[in-house]
């Protein structure tokens, strides 16, 4: 049985390897190993900057759409997790800082449609801000983080919330939308 174990991680070390390769031929600005399950970057290659020691997680997608811009349009931070099947989405600015970990089955996005009633929702121009996520950020299981929103260092988002503004620094926020319910303190 420990034979087994080892050789699955051997085989899952190698095939993360080869995703670290393949995606940095592709021109994703990779510093650093990253451990990469089963991940999908569909296209826009170049607007993606991941710093060292970071994990990606089965099912993880990096989606940039639109212009390549000056700056990557998704950076991600040193000795961040990335949780299973979270989805990032970015036309102009989404960061996350070093060392956060981020449950699965979030959504983070840095944009949405207008809301024109002369035009169907696929027709609306894309409208965004940027998303920036602090350092040491703790991101439960199915939050949705929306456009324009930044989140202090040291913040936890409790699982399933929806955050829409703002939330300072050392906070613990929880709901829909995402209220500030206390402030973490030194132990």
């Amino acid at each position: 049985m420990f034979g087994i174990i080892t050789l699955n991680r051997v085989i899952q070390g190698l095939n993360s390897r080869w995703r670290n390769l393949y995606y940095k031929m592709l021109g994703v600005h990779l510093h650093g190993y990253i451990w990469m399950r089963q991940i999908e970057i569909p296209r826009n290659f170049q607007d993606i900057e991941i710093e060292s020691n970071c994990a990606l997680d089965q099912g993880v997608i990096l989606l940039c759409s639109g212009e390549p811009l000056t700056h990557p349009k998704i950076h991600i931070g040193a000795d961040t997790y990335i949780n299973r099947n979270t989805f990032l989405d970015a036309i102009e600015s989404l960061t996350i800082g070093n060392n956060c970990a981020i449950g699965p089955g979030c959504y983070i996005t840095d944009h949405d449609h207008g809301l024109d009633p002369n035009f169907p929702p696929l027709a609306q121009p894309m409208v965004s801000k940027p998303t920036i996520i602090g350092d040491r950020v703790w991101i439960g299981a199915n939050v949705t983080i929306l456009k324009g929103v930044t989140i202090g260092c040291d913040t936890v988002v409790g699982a399933g919330s929806v955050v829409t503004k703002d939330l300072p620094e050392r906070a613990i926020a929880v709901g829909v939308p995402a209220k500030v319910i206390k402030q973490r303190i030194d132990p």
